[in-house]
C-alpha cells in the first residue's frame, strides 16, 4: 500500500511521489506527470506511487505490474495498460478517456465516481473491482471476469459485457441505457437489492 505523504501546502491532499507537493500547488504539474510516467514506463514493477491529480495523455503502461498506487483524481487520456496486473490500487474520481486496459489482471482496485468514456476492458480479469458511482459510456467489457464487482449506484450508457463472468457482480442502483449483457450469466448478477438489506 502507498504511503501516504500530505501537501506541504496543508491542503490535505496526497503530495505526488518524489515532491512534497500535491498536483494542485506543484508549479509544474505537466512536468510531474511526465517525471513519473517516465518513473512508471522504465520500470516492471511501480509499488507505492502517488500520481493524484495529474494528467497522462498517450503514455504506454501496457505490461506493467502497479502494486498499491494512488490515481485518484487523474486524468488518462489515450493511454495503454494493456495486459497490466494492477492490486490494491485506486482511481477514485480519475477520468480515463480512450484508454486500453484489454487483458489485463485487475484486482482489488477502486474506480468509484471515475468518469470513463470510450475504454475497452475487453479480455480482462476484473476482480473485486469497485466501479460504484462511476460514469461508464460508450465502452467495453467484453469477455472479462466481472467476479464480485461492483457497479452500485454507476450510470452505464452504450456499453458492452458480451459474453461476461458476472457472478456476484451488483449493479444495484445503477441506471443502464443501451447496455448489452449478450452471452452473459446475468441470472448470477445482482440486480435489486433483497429485501431488509
Amino acid at each position: 500500500m502507498f504511503n501516504v505523504s500530505f501537501c506541504a501546502a496543508g491542503c490535505g491532499r496526497p503530495a505526488i511521489t518524489g515532491s512534497t507537493l500535491c498536483a494542485v500547488h506543484c508549479a509544474d504539474a505537466t512536468a510531474d506527470a511526465q517525471r513519473l510516467a517516465e518513473y512508471i514506463t522504465q520500470r516492471e514493477l511501480v509499488r507505492g506511487i502517488s500520481a493524484a491529480g495529474l494528467h497522462f495523455q498517450g503514455v504506454d503502461f501496457s505490461r506493467r505490474h502497479f502494486d498499491g498506487c494512488n490515481f485518484s483524481g487523474a486524468a488518462f487520456s489515450m493511454c495503454l495498460f494493456t495486459g497490466a496486473i494492477m492490486r490494491m490500487s485506486f482511481f477514485d474520481f480519475a477520468t480515463l478517456s480512450c484508454c486500453d486496459f484489454s487483458n489485463g489482471d485487475l484486482q482489488f482496485l477502486s474506480f468509484a465516481g471515475a468518469a470513463i468514456r470510450e475504454c475497452t476492458f475487453e479480455g480482462s480479469e476484473l476482480v473485486h473491482i469497485n466501479f460504484c458511482g462511476a460514469f461508464v459510456t460508450d465502452s467495453t467489457f467484453n469477455r472479462t471476469n466481472l467476479y464480485n464487482s461492483r457497479f452500485i449506484g454507476s450510470t452505464l450508457t452504450r456499453t458492452d459485457f458480451a459474453d461476461c463472468n458476472l457472478k456476484r457482480a451488483s449493479f444495484i442502483k445503477s441506471r443502464r441505457e443501451e447496455i448489452s449483457f449478450k452471452y452473459s450469466n446475468t441470472a448470477e448478477a445482482v440486480f435489486e437489492a433483497e429485501e431488509g438489506a
